[in-house]
C-alpha cells in the first residue's frame, strides 16, 4: 500500500485525507490519489491540491482489513471505502470548491474531526 520507510521516519510523514481519513505516506497520494475519494478530489500528481485536501493532524490509527464486515468501519463511515489505515479523527476541513462540488452531487459533507455526531 505504501512505499518502506523506516517507522519513526514514516510516522511524521504520514497524511490523512480530510473527507474518507485514509492514511497514506504523501508519495502514495501524489502517486495514486486517494483511493477512495479521487474521482472527487484529484490529487494524484497535484502536489497543492494533496497539502490542501490532507493533513498531518489527526489522532488514533485504525487498520481496516474487511471493510463491509467491520463494525468499526460502520461507526467510522468508512465501510463502503477499501481496506487500509484510517485515522480516527482528523483535524481540518476539506476546500470549499471540494465541499461545493460535493453538494452538487447531492453528497453531504460530514468532517471527520467528531464535530458532526450522528
Amino acid at each position: 500500500m505504501s512505499s518502506v520507510i523506516p517507522a519513526q521516519a514514516r510516522s511524521k510523514q504520514l497524511r490523512a485525507c480530510l473527507l474518507c481519513s485514509i492514511i497514506q505516506l504523501p508519495v502514495d497520494f501524489r502517486r495514486n490519489g486517494c483511493p477512495n475519494c479521487e474521482e472527487i478530489l484529484q490529487m494524484q500528481n497535484n502536489q497543492d491540491r494533496i497539502r490542501s485536501c490532507t493533513t498531518t493532524y489527526f489522532d488514533g490509527v485504525i487498520a481496516v482489513i474487511d471493510p463491509e464486515a467491520s463494525w468499526v468501519a460502520k461507526w467510522q463511515r468508512t465501510s463502503k471505502y477499501v481496506r487500509g489505515m484510517y485515522a480516527a479523527r482528523v483535524k481540518g476541513r476539506i476546500p470549499e470548491d471540494v465541499e461545493a462540488e460535493l453538494e452538487t452531487r447531492g453528497i453531504k459533507y460530514r468532517p471527520r474531526d467528531q464535530t458532526d455526531q450522528d
